[in-house]
């Protein structure tokens, strides 16, 4: 079966930060939280759009 190589790179970095952890979700979740307060980017919190309202007529 044929193999993307990029997603195998993504799933083994995937699976090495996760290991880092020992597949501990709560503690994955804080090393990622800590990194966001670490990084200089500054974060932009957008409102919801309103879904457009499309009308449908009748054709007899």
């Amino acid at each position: 079966m044929w193999e993307d190589e990029i997603v195998a790179e993504v799933r083994r970095v995937r699976d090495e930060y996760e290991a880092k952890f020992n597949h501990d979700v709560e503690a994955i979740y804080k090393d990622i939280k800590e990194q966001e307060k670490q990084n200089q980017r500054k974060v932009v919190s957008l409102p919801p759009k309103k879904p457009e309202l499309v009308t449908v007529e009748k054709v007899y």
